[in-house]
């Protein structure tokens, strides 16, 4: 199912990509299954027995990161998991979204739920009921290096510390807890700790640019095969044969779209072999989209893994002899370096995107007037939303350069090396977002495009459900107009994934 039709979750069973969304972007109904109750509760009872038996465990009754050799009474313990949050809680700048900071809360419930944490259910409870009142901590987005910072900003509201939205009005978080019902709690041995480890925010906010991307990857077939149909191209670039014999299986799928969506075109029929051979940002979408899309398939099945996995340190084994076992868990390089190689990836469909746009409005190269406008000179047309597309490639190629290849050591050297997984995941959320804007342009460049088309030449029945839905809330350019309003609106569209319910409901599913 789509995340938009998604009304409830059970966590407990492995979590989908479409489910996460779900909650963090559609506010989802979140439910605890009986699994996840049991695995939380025995996980838990272990750290309580561990405590009484004295046993040393790293975050539970000693200090943390370089401070580790320092063992914490056990009547200090609720005070050392207050001042983990308290200290740690420094990012800064502007806030993450609110379906960041949802991500983020969901990510923690299945981090901790996987019972390796010995945190207790009520302590997750009230996340789960933060994600069903639409309470959501302040927490600001810059300056973390994996994980901790903003981690530890959602965590203090659990105290009655820090700050909240709710209904969008920021508060006080005792008052933000008040206004939905809920009273602060004392966090317990262990909690603060958990809490704010695990790659719970990479992995959350970099689910939310994956899916996004994906769908935007999709979007660009459809996008794509309209320019070559509006643009004369041909489909001959698109034969299975051709495909055959270089298989790569992203590759011969987006060819296979692309003539699924041409299939009944009058314009592609007819000018089948108008070119011998078409530009490359027209003949070689099945490469570039096929690459990128396998990139994007690849962390995939990352995020499939990281997000049902354990990423807390240490992990309380369900094992009474076994203790607290403490690694590295927490470093967010899986998803980290898949989310660098996503970015390139969107942004190499994004610079096909441009210049197939540029095509479009380049009158020597389109046949159709200069910015696709009556009266050019008059009229500027969509000679200046090619910039905008300009300006926002050079920020993608700038978000491009990989986060994680940097280095710089934290902790007194405890924490020498550093993945930075959050930031790749930060950046990844720009670039998909700037992804759509270039696919807008190009979208809005078709559109104006088809008023210049023969009038009994008809585009594929694919293409027309996208113009028509189009032509609902954009006008026809007759003249210059405000644009900005309507690259708005199909970015939207793009983002929603209507561009691709518009096609799959008038020719099927895509591959």
């Amino acid at each position: 199912m789509r995340a938009k039709d998604i009304s409830k979750v059970t966590l407990g069973a492995p979590l989908t990509l479409e489910e996460f969304v779900a909650v963090a972007r559609f506010r989802a109904e979140v439910q605890f299954s009986d699994d996840y109750r049991k695995r939380v509760e025995r996980s838990r009872q272990l750290v309580e027995q561990w405590i009484e038996e004295g046993i040393v465990m790293y975050g539970v009754n000693t200090g943390f990161g370089a401070l580790c050799t320092e063992v914490i009474s056990a009547e200090q313990t609720a005070e050392l998991q207050r001042n983990i949050l308290l200290s740690h809680a420094t990012s800064v700048g502007e806030p993450l979204s609110e379906e960041d900071v949802r991500a983020t809360m969901l990510m923690v419930l299945q981090n901790l739920g996987q019972g390796y944490s010995g945190v207790r259910l009520e302590t997750l409870d009230m996340y789960r009921k933060f994600l069903q009142v639409g309470l959501t901590p302040f927490a600001p987005r810059e300056g973390s290096v994996g994980y901790l910072s903003p981690e530890s900003h959602m965590a203090l509201v659990l105290m009655g510390e820090g700050k909240a939205y709710v209904a969008g009005e920021l508060l006080p978080a005792k008052e933000a807890l008040r206004r939905v019902g809920l009273e602060p709690i004392v966090l317990s041995a262990k909690e603060g700790l958990a809490l704010a480890s695990g790659t719970t925010s990479p992995t959350a906010i970099g689910a939310l640019a994956l899916h996004d991307m994906l769908k935007a990857a999709k979007t660009a077939d459809v996008i794509g095969a309209m320019t070559l149909e509006v643009l004369k191209g041909t489909t001959r670039a698109f034969d299975d044969r051709l495909m055959s014999v270089r298989p790569h299986p992203e590759q011969r799928q987006t060819a296979a779209n692309l003539r699924n969506i041409l299939e009944d075109s009058q314009i592609a029929k007819t000018f089948v072999d108008y070119r011998l051979q078409d530009a490359l940002s027209l003949r070689a979408i099945p490469q570039l989209h096929g690459a990128a899309k396998k990139t994007l398939y690849d962390a995939l099945q990352t995020f499939a893994i990281e997000l049902n996995a354990c990423s807390d340190n240490p992990i309380i084994w369900p094992d009474e002899d076994a203790g607290a076992i403490s690694g590295c868990n927490c470093d967010s390089s899986y998803v980290g370096i898949e989310l660098d190689s996503a970015c390139i990836a969107a942004t190499a469909i994004a610079k096909m995107s441009e210049r197939r746009n540029n095509r479009l409005i380049n009158s020597q190269l389109s046949g159709y007037p200069a910015f696709l406008i009556a009266k050019p000179g008059l009229n500027s047309g969509l000679m200046i939303p090619q910039y905008t597309q300009a300006g926002l490639l050079n920020d993608m190629k700038i978000l491009s350069h990989p986060a994680t290849v940097d280095s710089i050591p934290t902790c007194a050297d405890q924490e020498d090396y550093v993945a930075m997984g959050y930031n790749a995941a930060k950046k990844a959320r720009q670039v998909a977002e700037k992804l759509e804007y270039v696919l807008a342009v190009e979208l809005l460049s078709v559109y104006c495009a088809h008023s210049f088309v023969e009038r009994d030449l008809s585009p594929g029945s694919a293409s027309r459900a996208v113009l028509a839905r189009i032509s609902q809330v954009v006008p026809r350019l007759e003249g210059d107009i405000y644009l900005y309003p309507h690259l708005e609106t199909l970015r939207a569209m793009i983002h929603s994934g209507e561009i691709i319910d518009c096609v799959e409901e008038a020719i099927g599913a895509l591959q």
